[in-house]
């Protein structure tokens, strides 16, 4: 099977593309996931994932690129979030519920009259292997944007995750940075769209960060292991679904599935099995 994936590679120009947007979707993923993750931002990023369809579904009707309208009401979600949990008496998780479930309800309406079922199959649950040229450009733009944005604001988001008061003090302001966050998550959700559908694209963005998290307590090592998570899921999940003709973005949830299950079992500091052992040599 490794063999035939490996000359499938070498032979097929949309085996190519859809390896090289996995690989960059997992990149993205990774770096922004690890954040997400120390922010307890996990549900904003469910949020924003599924608030995204009725954009897919109102671009296709226009026949233009999903991107855009996708781009766009996620961004409008995120602030409507914020808008919602500051003048009411909801708290935060609750303005997300109501957000994305109307949201993703409206997406599912649309596409109903925009396109068959089997759109929305993929729509939901990603179809790598049917990516085209655009999208891989766009992951590609995107992907660059995410590791700068990153790289120059580095300092900026590691203390505003771990010390928001002490930014705070520093005259930084908070509620940009977050918005700031939020626009990169919607961005790399949108992208995700393509290799593993609006259902999964949570799992991508915390499953890497929150193995890489149970490995390492320094914020640089994880974004780096959460990257190569990332990374790994993506090229072992398309090779099983290339090899076996499974949907594209079960398999690449499902290699980073495992991947967390080894650490969460097997790290040598938060692994359960070394908790176990701690625990009866206490015990003792």
């Amino acid at each position: 099977m490794l063999h035939e994936f490996i000359q499938g590679l070498t032979n097929y120009q949309f085996l190519q593309n859809a390896l090289i947007t996995s690989i960059m979707v997992g990149i993205s993923a990774g770096v922004i996931g690890s954040f997400i993750i120390l922010r307890g931002m996990s549900l904003m990023g469910d949020a924003i994932s599924h608030a995204v369809l009725p954009g897919v579904a109102i671009s296709y009707m226009l026949g233009s690129s999903y991107i855009i309208g996708a781009t766009f009401f996620g961004i409008v979600s995120a602030g409507l979030i914020g808008f919602v949990g500051k003048h009411s008496r909801l708290k935060n998780d609750t303005a997300i519920g109501i957000v994305f479930s109307s949201f993703f309800a409206l997406g599912i309406i649309l596409i109903s009259f925009a396109r068959s079922a089997t759109d929305l199959y993929h729509i939901l649950f990603g179809n790598v292997l049917a990516v085209r040229d655009s999208d891989m450009y766009l992951t590609a733009i995107v992907m660059v944007i995410v590791v700068l944005a990153v790289l120059l604001f580095y300092k900026q988001l590691k203390l505003t995750s771990f010390a928001p008061t002490m930014a705070q003090s520093y005259g930084w302001n908070i509620s940009l940075i977050n918005y700031g966050l939020m626009f990169l998550l919607t961005l790399v959700a949108v992208t995700s769209l393509q290799t593993v559908g609006t259902i999964l694209v949570i799992a991508m963005l915390i499953t890497p960060a929150a193995t890489a998290y149970q490995l390492t307590n320094k914020l640089s090592v994880m974004v780096g292991l959460s990257t190569l998570f990332g990374v790994l899921s993506a090229i072992i999940g398309l090779y099983f679904s290339y090899s076996y003709n499974l949907p594209s973005g079960a398999t690449i949830v499902m290699a980073a599935a495992i991947f967390f299950i080894a650490a969460f079992l097997f790290s040598p500091t938060k692994g359960l099995i070394q908790q176990l052992r701690k625990e009866q040599l206490n015990e003792a």
